[in-house]
């Protein structure tokens, strides 16, 4: 695939405003089109759309262990350059953003080494952002 076309993912939030807000001042992200109860965002090229839930899911987020760690699921986010990435993760730390897993390098110095961090949004939506060290690595086995 050559030319990589950009996704739309929906998720459900408690709260527009208080998601908008993190969306788009924590984040960096442009906001689009919108009501009172939806808010599409430029998330890093893709479309993200926050829908207010008024009745949020009671299911509790699961986890899967890699290096480690305990990785929620379900999660969703973006694979960023590697210097983007260390510029975006300290601006995250310097917004006192509370991670569920702190940025750290994932498989060092194997296949797939990457950078990786996991936070949650204010609806307690998972995200993970991550970089590889080299991205030809991306599907590697």
């Amino acid at each position: 695939m050559s030319n990589l076309q950009p996704f739309h993912l929906a998720i459900p939030v408690s709260n527009v405003e208080e998601n908008r807000n993190f969306y788009r001042d924590v984040l960096g992200c442009e906001e689009g089109r919108s009501s009172e109860h939806w808010v599409d965002f430029n998330f890093f090229g893709h479309q993200l759309v926050i829908h207010e839930q008024e009745t949020p899911s009671t299911k509790e987020p699961k986890g899967n262990p890699v290096d480690g760690k305990d990785v929620p699921i379900p999660h969703f986010g973006v694979v960023l350059e590697w210097d983007v990435f260390q510029q975006f993760a300290e601006n995250l730390k310097n917004q006192n953003i509370q991670f569920v897993i702190e940025p750290y390098i994932r498989f060092k110095g194997k296949t797939g080494e990457q950078a990786t961090m996991f936070f949650k949004d204010p609806s307690g939506n998972a995200l993970e952002f991550k970089s590889f060290k080299n991205i030809d690595q991306l599907f590697a086995k």
